[in-house]
């Protein structure tokens, strides 16, 4: 799993040959907390197909903000530099993945 900061968020996100589902996340929110193992599970699986990376918000709030990131965890699937799947709140696994079923 990839950490973002605003130096590689372009690089990793936008700029990336593969889907990439960025966890919007803060240190005081127990959803946040919750989903952690989940999305690592999605890494070792998936990772040949998408990357998974962790952008702390309230260090990055300009990036949160630009992507209308307002609760916490807010998940978003980039492709080809766009959005284009959100999910928001903590889900099991398997209601996660059918959620972005078909997006990677």
């Amino acid at each position: 799993m990839i950490t973002l900061t605003a130096e590689n968020f372009h690089e990793q996100v936008l700029a990336s040959d593969k889907p990439v589902l960025v966890d919007f996340w803060t240190e005081w929110c127990p959803p946040c907390r919750m989903v952690a193992p989940i999305l690592e599970e999605i890494a070792k699986e998936y990772g040949e197909r998408l990357t998974v990376a962790k952008l702390n918000a309230e260090d990055y709030p300009e990036i949160a903000a630009r992507y209308g990131v307002m609760g916490f965890p807010t998940l978003n699937l980039y492709r080809d530099g766009e959005v284009v799947r959100q999910v928001i709140g903590a889900k099991p696994k398997r209601m996660l993945l059918a959620d972005l079923e078909g997006q990677f």
